[in-house]
């Protein structure tokens, strides 16, 4: 009795613990495309509702993987990656054998931009240690996004987190670390955004993403979250999720292209992650796309062969 027990809490532990992927029989179609696409793999669940991905598979897979964060504005919906449009997006990556996994995080007003990242981060371990069910090599592993998607990929690259060997889910053991980032657009110090001594508030405010910074503290007492207001700790904890904050000799390899003319996520902000990322050693490069603001038409099709080009580079197979 006593036994038979047990194997059921462990079985009870290990369906909580590992999310399999979805079959290979579940693939379905993308209209009009070569591609295939499991549709709202469940990565994660937290506080009683499931976080998605969808998995594009090229016609043949190379073997390496690229992570989209779907983000706008620390927003991320998976409405947004149904239909085609997204599949088209991700063509240049798609059609030279990049398996793409388009991962939905918490948004903002609900979840701050540090329960984003630990959103993203489960997302990444959750692929690596499923690596072999997706066809891909968990050693080659890249990311990218756009704008907010952007500022959770140059934070991924600077701010890995190795796996405890002791977590009691075996996704919880494998390391976030990640080969490769190519990003459009991105912030990377929320401290000094517009210029010097004039952090992310306001334009937040403006933009109505602001919920993404209103930090709050958990009081075991009354279990309940109570915003922090302290400007000094306010100030901490921008510091702290700004990648820029983050930068090290063992960052990933790092692309950023970013518009001459944006207004909205000044040049500026690339620029500086970029200088510290070469300052410790980091292979990194910046694109500029010459009059271009934040975000524009022609992208996917042109300044995207810069990022596919960089994965080609870092995300090749290791020469034995």
């Amino acid at each position: 009795m006593r036994k038979g027990l047990t194997a059921v809490l462990l079985c009870g532990l290990a369906s909580l613990a590992v999310i399999p992927p979805a079959t290979a029989a579940e693939r379905k179609p993308i209209d009009g495309l070569e591609y295939t696409r499991q549709a709202d793999v469940i990565y994660h669940r937290k506080h009683g509702v499931a976080l998605t991905m969808d998995v594009i598979f090229p016609k043949k897979q190379n073997r390496a993987a690229v992570i989209y964060a779907v983000s706008s504005g620390f927003n991320s919906h998976h409405k947004w990656i149904e239909g085609t449009r997204f599949a088209k997006n991700m063509s240049m990556l798609l059609d030279r054998g990049y398996t793409v996994f388009l991962v939905v995080h918490g948004s903002t007003p609900k979840f701050t931009i540090r329960e984003t990242y630990a959103d993203i981060r489960r997302s990444i371990r959750f692929i690596r240690y499923n690596a072999k069910s997706y066809g891909i090599d968990p050693d080659r592993i890249g990311m990218s996004g756009a704008s907010a998607g952007g500022v959770i990929s140059l934070m991924m690259g600077a701010a890995p987190q190795e796996g405890d060997p002791k977590a009691r889910d075996p996704i919880d053991r494998v390391s976030t670390r990640l080969q490769a980032i190519g990003c459009f657009y991105p912030a990377s110090d929320l401290i000094n955004f517009q210029k010097e001594g004039e952090n992310v508030l306001k334009i937040a405010a403006a933009h109505r993403h602001l919920g993404s910074y209103q930090f709050r503290d958990h009081d075991p007492k009354t279990n309940s979250y109570n915003l922090i207001t302290d400007p000094k700790r306010i100030a901490e904890l921008l510091a702290d999720n700004s990648p820029i904050t983050h930068v090290s000799a063992g960052d990933s390899p790092t692309l950023i292209v970013h518009g001459e003319k944006d207004r909205l996520v000044p040049l500026l902000q690339a620029s500086k992650m970029i200088d510290a990322l070469k300052a410790v050693g980091v292979k990194s490069k910046l694109v500029v796309a010459k009059g271009k603001g934040h975000s524009w038409r022609d992208q996917w099709t042109n300044e995207m062969k810069h990022i596919a080009d960089w994965f080609d580079v870092h995300l090749a197979p290791k020469k034995k």
